[in-house]
């Protein structure tokens, strides 16, 4: 991977405000081959080697009602695949995981674990280091990935069809468990790769392209569901699909980067978090990024983008949100992530327009606060971070112009998906999970969402059958 970087003198001082921030060295140097990406974006979470495994599956307590399966959206059986890897079952543990979760694998590298799993772990109540559960996971799952090896039996045709809209965790997920049902299986995918954000959205810093695409060439061998590229799904392809199939699974996911409205955002040097990321991932060659960058945004995506562009070899990061520390969406680690990348943050400012003429030089803030929950702007209170480019970490829009023109599909308020506790949409033979339904939560959830649909669409295509 060869990454262009732009280089481009300072014209002003960082701040108007404040002078000291942004004055750090950076802490990665500009990665120009191959090997100094993945040196730069080296794995956060390494896969175990057999010591590791054996010697951190011999710590759990393997507790009767776990909290670290109440805390899984999938419902893993965490104390039994740790022991079966503690006893060198590694084939049975990847079985328990891939019974409740068919990306096992990218889930144990991708998941936010600190706040689910370990986050749950009763170690924590001693002050002792929680089960390291996604390695272990992700261990488990690679096992059996690596050599092939079957874990299920696909049951015997029962003539039934579904096709599914999008590749991505929910529809992968749901594609598994209905080809195990009986179900001919078909998933089209408008990208040419899936797995969805697992692919286009994290950051290759938790997990590799490479690692993701195995682990879905390895359900498609098991299952024998079948993907096609290239299918952009619109309305009028939709009703096709719903007079040659049994029922429909919309997982979708979400657009992209909303639009903030902001004056001059459309400037060169402007990008949306989710597109910004995508780039990253494909490793574009023409790809570039400033010496001076300013993220837009508080949640998880923000923090990820700020860290790629610390990695990328800028010189100068700054996280900007409009509200404190604490009201971020980001979770904890992962804005620790952030800071060891050599991040600046200011909070409590908002931006208000983009400068420049040509290209992008700055971005002019006011100060906010919280007033009766209401966030409200200070008066004169206006400040000038300079920089190369911006980036807005400001939300995914959604599908609404194919949803609003699905007959019988009802949205709601946020132009989320509605479905019943079973998936199934108000249209009888359209079913939906993962983020547009729910608005954009964790891998995990999407899987968990495509599994239980693809439950709901079995007993909706088994009772409506003469």
């Amino acid at each position: 991977v060869n990454l262009a970087v732009l280089q481009r003198p300072p014209t002003r001082d960082l701040f108007k405000t404040d002078r000291t921030i942004g004055r750090h060295m950076a802490e990665y140097s500009v990665p120009r081959t191959r090997s100094e990406f993945e040196e730069n974006f080296a794995q956060i979470h390494p896969l175990m080697n057999p010591t590791e495994a054996h010697y951190e599956s011999s710590r759990c307590l393997f507790c009767y009602d776990a909290p670290c399966v109440h805390a899984c959206p999938t419902g893993i059986d965490i104390p039994l695949f740790i022991r079966q890897i503690n006893t060198g079952d590694l084939s049975g543990s990847a079985r328990t995981i891939y019974e409740s979760n068919y990306l096992g694998f990218a889930c144990g590298k991708v998941c936010p674990t600190d706040v689910l799993c370990e986050g749950a772990c009763v170690y924590n109540h001693q002050d002792v280091k929680p089960i390291d559960i996604g390695r272990l996971q992700s261990f488990a799952t690679a096992s059996v990935i690596e050599t092939g090896e079957p874990l299920f039996v696909v049951a015997d045709s029962n003539g039934g069809r579904v096709a599914i809209v999008g590749a991505g965790p929910a529809g992968l997920s749901c594609a598994c468990e209905l080809t195990r049902l009986g179900y001919d299986v078909t998933v089209y995918e408008g990208r040419n790769q899936p797995s969805g954000l697992t692919v286009h959205g994290v950051a290759p810093y938790k997990i590799t392209d490479e690692e993701v695409l195995i682990e879905v060439e390895y359900l498609q061998e098991q299952f024998g569901f079948s993907i096609e590229y290239n299918s952009w799904v619109d309305q009028t392809r939709l009703k096709q699909l719903q007079s040659e199939f049994d029922a429909v699974f919309l997982g979708i996911g979400l657009g992209p980067t909303t639009d903030t409205g902001i004056p001059g955002n459309d400037l060169p040097g402007c990008h949306g978090a989710v597109e910004f990321v995508e780039a990253l991932r494909g490793g574009k060659s023409a790809m570039e990024i400033g010496r001076r960058v300013v993220i837009i945004g508080g949640g998880n995506t923000a923090m990820d983008a700020a860290s790629e562009s610390a990695r990328l070899g800028a010189e100068s990061v700054v996280l900007a949100y409009r509200r404190s520390r604490n009201d971020m969406r980001a979770y904890g680690f992962e804005y620790d992530l952030v800071k060891q990348a050599g991040v600046d943050s200011i909070f409590s400012a908002q931006p208000v327009q983009v400068l420049g003429s040509a290209r992008v030089d700055g971005v002019r803030f006011i100060r906010t606060e919280t007033v009766n929950d209401q966030l409200v702007t200070i008066k004169d209170s206006e400040f000038v971070v300079h920089c190369d480019d911006v980036i807005f970490a400001t939300g995914q829009s959604k599908h609404d112009t194919l949803l609003s023109k699905i007959d019988g599909l009802t949205l709601d308020d946020r132009s989320r998906i509605v479905v019943d506790e079973s998936g199934q949409t108000t249209h009888p033979q359209i079913f939906a999970g993962g983020d547009a339904v729910n608005g954009g939560k964790e891998v995990v959830n999407a899987v968990a969402e495509g599994k239980n649909a693809a439950h709901g669409i079995d007993r909706y295509i088994t009772t409506s059958q003469p």
